[in-house]
């Protein structure tokens, strides 16, 4: 089992704390095993495994806890005679009814620390902000980095090279189940199509009552095609009339809002550097995990530009930026990066092949004239920084050799 000490470090802290812990998270990232972590850490910590109750939703042997009377009658039986805190966990919590009452009853009646997962962006809207305003901590978790993909890759393939092992990541994403699979070509790819549909008609068809299934899958596939590029959903919309299909751009919205719900999809605004406003129009939208794309469009290698800048996204939300895309003049920044620590700049491409590439990628930043670090990352194995710039190889800034000590505050500038 990987640690996933990013995650492990930031929930620390509000262990024994009375706000609740809310991990989400796309399905099958890992919500379940930090769980399993927590509870470990807890253990280790000298308390009591009876003090520790533990749910998951999804399971049938639970599906007659479904109901807030029923849960709540069912923890106020097992912890009434317990005199010292107690440790719930409740996995995928969505699938109760009315869950929010349940546990804003346990917050105020029990001396208890409690951990929910769920699937679903909805989990913290509605009902929640009424019953726990201000008394919850959300914890967003994510599929594999490329480093915690090679702590679980390396062990089973000691000789492989960092190389070759990135180039199965880039085919097979981050999905932690695939380490159980041994990454065979097959049985991962079979995997990550149940759980493309897994996620389709739980979290997005079956929680939004979506009736047009087909157009759907289209607009997703269109979506998983088309990451990291600047499009609308009239764009969307225009380009299903082409195909002789009329959909409206309001429609087209709802469905990607639907799957962003899921956490399938992420969407990044631009933001008008010379105006320093966020711009209302052509977002670009990522994937969760790229390895999904690959075993829908089977196309990671042909599209690598793309899928490189995907997963550059990922690990800079990852890590706790907040990101956007940046636009001066008729130039786009691929992402302006921002922590409380401070900012910085990130351009990707796959290689810097020719002179015109490198003029493209290092030229973007020649009208942004502050302070903050700016960086290029390919692929390409030497050090191409010019003119303060930084170039940096990305399966390095991947692996964590990414030096953010130039980090300047905006207070500073």
């Amino acid at each position: 089992m990987i640690k996933r000490d990013l995650y492990m470090n930031r929930i620390r802290p509000f262990i024994n704390k009375e706000l609740i812990k809310v991990i989400t998270g796309i399905r099958r990232s890992g919500k379940s095993i930090m769980l399993e972590l927590i509870k470990g850490e807890l253990l280790e910590q000298g308390v009591s495994a009876n003090n520790i109750f533990s749910y998951n939703f999804e399971s049938m042997a639970n599906a007659h806890l479904c109901t807030p009377q029923a849960l709540y009658s069912e923890l106020n039986d097992r912890i009434k005679n317990i005199d010292s805190k107690v440790y719930l966990f409740f996995d995928e919590i969505q699938e109760v009814t009315d869950w929010e009452k349940v546990i804003n009853s346990c917050r105020v009646d029990f001396d208890c620390d409690i951990y929910i997962t769920g699937s679903n962006a909805k989990l913290l809207s509605g009902e929640l902000a009424t019953y726990l305003a201000g008394r919850y901590v959300e914890f967003a978790i994510y599929p594999f980095s490329f480093k915690e993909f090679m702590q679980m890759y390396r062990p089973k393939y000691p000789q492989i090279t960092e190389g070759n092992a990135f180039k199965k990541y880039i085919q097979y994403g981050g999905m932690p189940y695939l380490g159980e699979l041994d990454y065979q070509d097959t049985p991962s790819i079979q995997y990550l199509q149940d759980l493309y549909n897994s996620v389709e008609l739980k979290d997005i068809v079956k929680r939004n009552k979506i009736r047009d299934i087909d157009l759907l899958e289209r607009i997703m596939v269109y979506v998983m095609a088309n990451i990291g590029n600047t499009f609308s959903a009239s764009s969307i919309s225009k380009y299903f009339k082409s195909e002789g299909r009329n959909v409206s751009a309001e429609t087209i919205l709802n469905y990607i809002h639907a799957c962003m719900d899921a956490f399938l999809f992420y969407s990044v605004k631009r933001q008008d550097l010379a105006g320093k406003k966020l711009l209302s129009v052509q977002e670009k939208y990522y994937l969760a995990d790229h390895g999904i794309r690959q075993a829908v469009l089977g196309s990671n290698t042909q599209d690598i530009a793309l899928v490189l800048e995907n997963i550059v996204f990922l690990e800079l939300i990852r890590r706790g930026y907040e990101v956007t895309v940046g636009k001066i003049n008729n130039k786009e920044v691929d992402f302006i990066a921002k922590t409380p620590q401070g900012l910085i700049y990130v351009q990707v491409c796959y290689l810097l092949a020719s002179p015109e590439t490198i003029e493209r990628e290092f030229g973007v930043y020649e009208n942004i004239k502050d302070n903050y670090p700016k960086y290029v990352l390919s692929m390409d194995e030497f050090d191409m920084s010019r003119d303060g710039i930084k170039h940096q190889n990305i399966r390095d800034f991947l692996l964590g050799n990414f030096s953010e000590s130039n980090l300047k505050d905006e207070n500073e500038l």
